[in-house]
């Protein structure tokens, strides 16, 4: 088993953290995974994973070495890229994440008019609602809403985005429509854990941040499951502007205490910096870029209210 075979056994089974788990990951079996790592620190002469019955991790040489393996890999990865041409022909596995919703609503429905046009491509959507780790997960583009790229990232802002308290018609007639924000403690509030805006939210008073305490009556684990207890007149809620466009063009949402909204967040399209960008990356990130530029849903022009 050559050197970079074995650095690729020892990075599955690190992130795995499992002997099992790496060997169905790489398609072989756990005693040729197991004898790759103990020939591996054999030659080496340290320890790299720490084992017991019930857990495996590394040890702190082993996550310097974890560090360079992913190093070497990737320049590896990067030069053979090169031979094949990737850097001037779009091709190979593209890897792109984005939140759930906005990925289904925005993203999604692009992909497949990118992989028609560059048919060498192929593309692994990873649509969820946390900051993966672009490195460690090997993500060639993001799309993020707020200020989240990392050092050694490029992003490119796309868009803005809006944090919106909202409810149905018929629930602020029967209840009153808030003319301030503190009015909101009296409200009936259903959030999302997804939010992490679970206990307080944020407004701007004038010139002040103005922080309010809330006390959600119910708490789910999805946005979209928020929104239809709002769209149905059970309560309010507060999402992204982008999440309830269709039910507030619809009459099925009314926005309220716009006037109280703290600045817009951005929605950027983030990727790797580096001398030389891989065409299926660049290729794609423009394709976005230009997209999501024509796209009036996320022009805060056209959601402010006039």
């Amino acid at each position: 088993m050559d050197r970079f075979h074995e650095m690729q056994v020892f990075l599955a089974v690190a992130e795995e953290e499992s002997f099992a788990a790496a060997a169905r990951r790489l398609k072989t079996s756990p005693p040729s995974v197991t004898r790759a790592i103990a020939a591996m620190e054999q030659r080496i002469g340290t320890q790299l994973l720490a084992r017991t019955t019930r857990s495996l991790h590394l040890t702190e040489a082993g996550q310097r070495y974890l560090e360079d393996c992913r190093r070497i890999l990737a320049e590896l990865n990067e030069a053979e890229e090169a031979a094949a041409g990737s850097y001037s022909i779009p091709c190979g596995q593209l890897t792109v994440t984005a939140p759930v919703l906005f990925g289904e609503l925005y993203v999604a429905p692009l992909l497949g008019a990118y992989l028609d046009r560059f048919p060498l491509v192929n593309i692994n959507a990873l649509l969820v609602d946390r900051v993966v780790n672009m490195t460690d997960e090997g993500v060639d583009v993001a799309v993020r809403i707020g200020h989240l790229q990392e050092p050694g990232q490029q992003a490119i802002q796309v868009g803005e985005v809006r944090r919106v308290v909202c409810a149905s018609p018929g629930y602020l007639d029967r209840h009153g429509r808030p003319q301030h924000p503190t009015q909101l403690r009296e409200a009936k509030i259903a959030t999302s854990s997804a939010s992490q805006l679970i206990s307080a939210w944020q407004f701007v008073d004038g010139e002040q941040e103005l922080t309010v305490p809330i006390e959600p009556r119910l708490v789910v684990t999805a946005n979209n499951a928020a929104i239809n207890l709002a769209r149905i007149g059970w309560g309010m809620t507060r999402v992204l502007s982008y999440q309830v466009a269709a039910a507030v063009a619809a009459g099925e949402l009314e926005i309220v205490l716009d006037a109280f909204e703290p600045a817009p967040l951005p929605i950027q399209v983030v990727f790797q910096k580096g001398a030389r960008v891989p065409a299926k990356v660049q290729t794609f990130v423009d394709f976005l870029t230009q997209r999501f530029a024509q796209d009036r849903g996320l022009n805060p022009a056209s959601q402010r209210p006039s």
